[in-house]
């Protein structure tokens, strides 16, 4: 190696050295504050190679620019590393005990599709919390990451009769929604507000109020593998068509949740309505029925665009949201509502980006019930797809992935001065765990710039912590990888 490249790799590694350092006094002096307001520093945004398209600023990232100078951007002469010399690195971890012989794994050059890493990459494995990657992929190619979703109150058939309709907002605020928020942008408050300037402007005082969730079933309903303790346990509500903070009764990400979501929501409305001077003689119920089509719109609220909607739903891997998110791609692939349905249309979705879905199955859209079984290499071509030219409707959920010691399920996971802390920023991807299952898929920048999807799936692993210490090795080594 000459004088030259010495001088250069080195330059590489001192600067990554000092992203390091930024990225340590980022999250110690003022992730805190970060974390409150939504936020996350620059550092975890990159620029694309250019036969990619540039990936997405994730929503709110910039805090303080000072890091991405640090880390800089994506290294459009980045060599790809070599394949063998990635095997014999990524193969130990692959085989620690705490994974006990059941990782299958994938490693791919984003810019160029490359298979850089093929361990049981085609092997189907219970995939756990990692299935939303296709959900959120599937939802955004069919509706965009700029469609927002409606809450509407209509007038009913019935004189006097209001009809709360449900379109898939299952993050709605009691009261006022927040403007500057993903979860209670569209609230009830103001559109019981504007449901009764409509009531009294056509002479109303009293109303009735019915709750339209036929989006979802018209009914809660449940995965058809899902047991009692993912629903007393807060790991999912019964689906609806919207609810009140995902149907919990209380807040945190796994509170208790209501029986029924639509009703609660619907009864929140109706007080509001009382609030605003509106009478609601008797309690809501559910229509059986959509809301008549032409029906007179009294109010409307809407959700957060799309794009923040499914960054949320994998940042908190919330269950329930990834659920209706399904729902959205079944009706809008002209499906009936269902579990079946609408995880056919997103495996459909998904294939129509160009990505092999052969033997995947899906039993639910979130990957809380057994019975799922998807491939590394599926779950990295989507990740592929996305940073492609061919899908550009799905390159936001790039941005919207979870980030190693900083956000969502990643949080507390790759955190500076902690074993996997080398790839604190410098990871985004989504996590998956059930008893005997870990998973991790995303994306990683290496050593020397270059970015690389990978997906690793192990569904007969002992402990879970351990098992996710083992799988996270993975990605560190990818991030600190100058393989050639």
């Amino acid at each position: 190696m000459g004088t030259s490249r010495r001088r250069e790799r080195r330059t590489r590694r001192l600067m990554r050295r000092a992203g390091a350092a930024a990225l340590l006094v980022a999250l110690l002096g003022g992730y805190a504050a970060a974390d409150a307001a939504d936020v996350a520093p620059g550092v975890l945004t990159t620029s694309a190679e250019p036969v990619a398209p540039e990936l997405p600023e994730a929503p709110g990232a910039v805090l303080d620019p000072a890091p991405v100078s640090a880390l800089g951007a994506l290294d459009p002469a980045a060599p790809v590393p070599d394949a063998a010399v990635l095997a014999a690195g990524l193969g130990p971890l692959l085989d620690a005990p705490a994974l006990r012989g059941s990782a299958a794994a994938v490693v791919l050059d984003v810019a160029t599709g490359q298979v850089l890493l093929d361990r049981g990459a085609g092997d189907p494995q219970v995939p756990a919390s990692v299935a939303k990657v296709l959900t959120a992929a599937a939802v955004l190619q069919r509706l965009g990451a700029d469609a927002t979703l409606p809450t509407r109150a209509v007038a009913g058939a019935v004189p006097g009769q209001v009809v709360l309709v449900g379109g898939g907002d299952l993050f709605l605020a009691a009261g006022a929604g927040d403007p500057a928020a993903t979860a209670g942008r569209a609230g009830l408050g103001d559109l019981a507000e504007a449901t009764a300037a409509s009531l009294r402007a056509a002479g109303t005082t009293t109303a009735s109020v019915v709750v339209d969730d036929t989006l979802t079933g018209g009914a809660p309903a449940t995965g058809p593998t899902w047991v009692p303790a993912d629903l007393t346990s807060g790991f999912a509500a019964p689906l609806t068509s919207l609810a009140v903070d995902g149907g919990r009764l209380v807040p945190g990400r796994y509170a208790p949740r209501a029986a029924d979501p639509a009703l609660a929501a619907a009864r929140a409305f109706a007080d509001a309505l009382v609030a605003r001077g509106i009478a609601v003689p008797a309690p809501p119920v559910r229509t059986a029925e959509p809301a008549p089509e032409g029906a007179a719109v009294l109010g409307e609220v809407r959700s957060a665009p799309l794009v923040e909607v499914v960054e949320h739903v994998l940042a908190e891997s919330d269950n329930t949201g990834a659920e209706v998110l399904a729902r959205l791609v079944g009706a809008d692939a002209g499906r009936p509502p269902g579990f079946a349905e609408s995880t056919a249309a997103v495996l459909e979705t998904v294939a129509g980006l160009g990505v092999d879905v052969s033997g995947a199955v899906l039993v639910d859209a979130s990957g809380l019930g057994r019975g799922s079984q998807l491939s590394p290499a599926l779950l990295a071509g989507v990740l592929a797809a996305a940073a492609g030219p061919d899908a550009p409707r799905v390159r936001p959920l790039l941005g919207a992935l979870p980030v190693g010691g900083l956000t969502g399920t990643l949080a507390e996971r790759f955190v500076p001065g902690g074993p996997s802390g080398p790839a604190a920023g410098l990871v985004r991807a989504k996590t998956g765990s059930l008893n005997g299952v870990t998973s991790l898929a995303g994306t990683v920048v290496d050593a020397d710039g270059r970015q690389l999807a990978f997906a690793v799936l192990a569904d007969g692993v002992g402990a879970a912590d351990p098992a996710r210490a083992a799988v996270d090795a993975v990605a560190v080594a990818l991030a600190g990888c100058g393989c050639r």
